[in-house]
């Protein structure tokens, strides 16, 4: 399973709890949601230069960028240029390359 990012350790050690309940099903699935929402960190949101830098790093052109993110030319092109904003699963893989480099999505 992947490696969860808490917001500090105290939430790291409720939703640890919280999550050992559910498997018992003491907590229901919304509960959870919930302590998830609260605990867990969020994605960051990427600015256009950040995303132009992240696929410069990683040394391939914004056709070879939107293949391995199952997108677009066109549309790298428009994040890097601001005109549009990643969003829901655009973000979270972005954050990942950001993170581990682009072979983690290959």
């Amino acid at each position: 399973m992947a490696k969860r990012k808490y917001r500090s350790e105290i939430a790291q050690t409720v939703h640890e709890g919280v999550r050992g309940m559910h498997r018992l099903g003491l907590v229901d699935k919304r509960t959870m949601r919930d302590f998830d929402l609260r605990c867990l960190t969020t994605v960051e949101d990427m600015a256009p230069h950040d995303i132009h830098a992240l696929r410069q790093r990683e040394g391939v052109s914004q056709a070879v960028f939107a293949r391995c993110l199952n997108l677009t030319t066109n549309y790298v092109s428009q994040l890097e240029r601001g005109t549009k904003r990643p969003r829901g699963a655009t973000l979270k893989l972005l954050s990942l390359i950001s993170a581990k480099g682009l072979d983690a999505v290959l």
